[in-house]
């Protein structure tokens, strides 16, 4: 982290409230706090985490880097 009140440094945690906010809540009123935990958790599982692509593993999401993986062991084992 850089300085106090360094803006560089809540960019990315800005943006990745901004992400949240357009994408999970539907806006609802009346909407418990246990509801909106389970579709915040819901979208970052399902949806943020197993299609966004990353650099660090050459451009493939989570989920098909290590389909990749998996497969590449079982053909160096077999």
């Amino acid at each position: 982290m850089g300085r106090l009140a360094c803006a560089c440094d809540n960019a990315a945690m800005e943006s990745w409230h901004a992400l949240l906010l357009k994408n999970v809540p539907d806006r609802r009123r009346g909407r418990t706090r246990d509801e909106l935990h389970q579709a915040i958790v819901l979208w970052t599982e399902r949806t943020y985490n197993r299609r966004r692509r990353q650099r660090a593993l050459g451009k493939l999401t989570p989920v098909q880097s290590e389909l990749a993986f998996t497969a590449q062991t079982a053909t160096v084992a077999a």
